[in-house]
């Protein structure tokens, strides 16, 4: 990953493009409105790569916003869950929707299927958290 400098290089997208890539491979640039016109764009050029969430975190971890760095990592890691996946794992976080065995189960399959461990590790916070506060499903 290139070495930034939030003050030189933020925002990424007018300063630094050519290290932002669509998750297909194609440089920003090429995201243009007639190439979607020419069928050249796609939905899932429209999607943020994992690589562009990773070089946030590491501008916002740059400027001392490490709270701000740590959820594009998360972000990052989130790219690899299937978006059915991500609102169940949602819904599963409200407040007395979920035992904690049923949180802890989530946090393994974070680690385990998709290789996301800091957001295994948010999961599990939340599980010992919603015990504390006594905000489990019965």
């Amino acid at each position: 990953m290139a070495e930034l400098d939030p003050a030189l290089d933020y925002p990424l997208a007018a300063r630094r493009p050519e290290l932002l890539r669509t998750p297909t491979g194609k440089r920003i640039e090429d995201i243009t409105m007639q190439a979607v016109l020419d069928g050249e764009v796609g939905p899932e050029d429209l999607r943020i790569a994992p690589e562009t969430l990773r070089l946030q975190a590491e501008i916002a971890d740059g400027s001392g916003r490490r709270q701000l760095g740590e959820n594009f990592a998360r972000a990052a890691e989130l790219t690899r869950v299937p978006d059915q996946t991500v609102l169940e794992i949602y819904n599963a976080l409200r407040p007395w929707a979920s035992t904690k065995q049923r949180l802890l189960e989530i946090a393994e399959q974070l680690d385990r299927e998709y290789t996301a461990p800091g957001c295994a590790e948010l999961v599990r916070e939340a599980a010992e958290v919603y015990e504390r506060r006594d905000i489990l499903a019965g």
